[in-house]
């Protein structure tokens, strides 16, 4: 993704004005040496040059500390740029010369002054070097948190979005700038875009699912980028992460059939019962969210003691926020694969359920098809139940 570019300021030059005269006594003959006034000498031009710094101006002040540099230049190829802090120590980033755009490698510091020097090709009586300052804004006291739902070192299914989360909304107008400022890599290549699931909450997701196996990097460089109303990042931050085989679990609720593909072969075919008719299962396109070998479904509270449980349940893996699990029911594998009788979870056996647990991962994609209710977006991780023209909308650029 493109980095955000600021807004460019020419930089104003004044000639100096020569002196004043009116106190000055006037002598009749002689040389300047015998009392005759000698004339003003004229102002020196400022030296003109092929190279010029556009952005940040000449000497300003509260610079954003996610200033990039902008310069001109008559001869892009051969020209470098050097930006030191008053310390003389170097600042590290990459030129963009198609561009004309020095990107540094993280945020500048706050309140330090920092010098520019470009140096281009001189052509006529145009020297080829010129330097400007500027100094960045003091650290506010206002500042966004930002963090990933992944972390160094995960290995993940290949449905699994790339998640950002804002500690305070981020106003639409700002959001652009925002994702300019996230970057995916990806080994092997795959395209993607990030998409805004809320004010607070961006995801990343590539056109169809990951390669298994793919090495995923992602920077978020929002140390010191404007949110709005004087808030601004807090830092910036790195993810190193991977993909796993290609795990891939579609259901039929017409077949009452769950079918596991491993790297595009068939490794089980598993017998369901999905939801009854007044508690469906959702037809959509899903992932894992969350695995817990062994805990408790409690609706006493939700649904009161005439049709609320409290019920142990074995291999459970969470696929929504409103409750739909896939998990072992040893109380219904008398009709899985025949009818439906679950509270809207997929159910399997518990030998299945044990073999289906210990081969998933968070971001494993399950599909179900076939049944009286559509998935709602935003009900779990819901990246993979859009189209990509629909995926796609929701990126602010």
């Amino acid at each position: 993704m493109a980095a955000a570019a600021l807004v460019a300021a020419s930089v104003l030059v004044t000639a100096g004005c020569s002196g004043d005269k009116a106190d000055t006594p006037s002598w009749q003959g002689g040389a300047p040496g015998d009392g005759q006034a000698a004339s003003a000498s004229p102002s020196p031009q400022p030296t003109l040059s092929t190279v010029a710094v556009t952005s940040p101006a000449a000497d300003a002040k509260d610079v954003v500390a996610s200033a990039e540099i902008k310069y001109d230049t008559e001869d892009a190829e051969n020209t470098s740029v050097e930006v030191k802090d008053a310390d003389g120590a170097e600042v590290k980033g990459t030129l963009d010369k198609d561009d004309r755009v020095f990107r540094p490698a993280k945020a500048l510091g706050w309140g330090k002054t920092y010098t520019v020097t470009v140096n281009g090709t001189p052509s006529g009586d145009k020297g080829g070097t010129t330097t400007s300052t500027f100094t960045v804004m003091k650290k506010p006291s206002k500042l966004v948190r930002v963090t990933s739902f992944l972390g160094d070192g995960q290995t993940v299914g290949v449905g699994m979005p790339l998640i950002v989360r804002f500690g305070r909304s981020v106003p639409s107008k700002y959001r652009d700038d925002v994702q300019r400022r996230m970057t995916v890599t990806a080994s092997p290549v795959q395209e993607g875009i990030w998409h805004w699931v809320s004010p607070t909450e961006v995801h990343y997701r590539p056109k169809t699912y990951w390669k298994a196996y793919t090495k995923i990097f992602y920077k978020v460089q929002l140390a010191g980028v404007p949110m709005g109303d004087g808030w601004y990042g807090r830092s910036d931050m790195t993810v190193d992460i991977k993909t796993g085989r290609a795990l891939v679990m579609t259901v039929s609720n017409k077949t009452k059939k769950m079918t596991v593909k491993q790297d595009g072969k068939v490794i089980k075919t598993i017998p369901v019962s999905l939801g009854k008719k007044s508690t469906p299962s959702s037809s959509g396109t899903m992932v894992v969210i969350d695995k817990q070998a062994h805990t408790v479904f409690d609706t006493l509270d939700e649904l009161g003691p005439e049709k609320g449980y409290r019920t142990k349940i074995d291999y459970a893996q969470r696929i929504t926020w409103s409750g739909q699990f896939i998990h072992a029911a040893p109380w219904s594998e008398g009709v899985q694969g025949r009818a439906n009788v679950s509270h809207g979870c997929v159910n399997i056996s518990m030998a299945n359920g044990k073999w289906l647990f210990g081969r998933t991962m968070l971001g494993d994609p399950i599909t179900v098809s076939g049944t009286e209710e559509k998935l709602k977006n935003g009900n779990g991780w819901t990246d993979w139940n859009m189209s990509w023209e629909q995926y796609k909308k929701g990126s602010a650029i």
